[in-house]
């Protein structure tokens, strides 16, 4: 993984799963599709900071801790 993408999507599904959430689930919880939440954890998008933030909010990760990993 190379990519700022791929890293925060790697980061996204790992916090995801430790909090025992479908894509489907998180989705519903940030008010996002499950399409774009699967495509954000593949690192196929860009995710806006916006974006970013519902997801963390919606997983009641503080962005510190979100960014530890790096």
């Amino acid at each position: 993984m190379s990519s700022i993408e791929k890293k925060i999507g790697h980061q996204l599904k790992l916090v995801r799963l430790s909090k025992g959430l479908t894509q489907e689930q998180l989705a519903e919880l940030s008010d996002l599709h499950r399409t774009y939440i699967g495509s954000v954890e593949r690192g196929e998008r860009n995710i806006t900071v916006k974006n970013l933030y519902k997801i963390l909010l919606a997983m009641e990760c503080p962005l510190g801790d979100f960014f530890r990993s790096f």
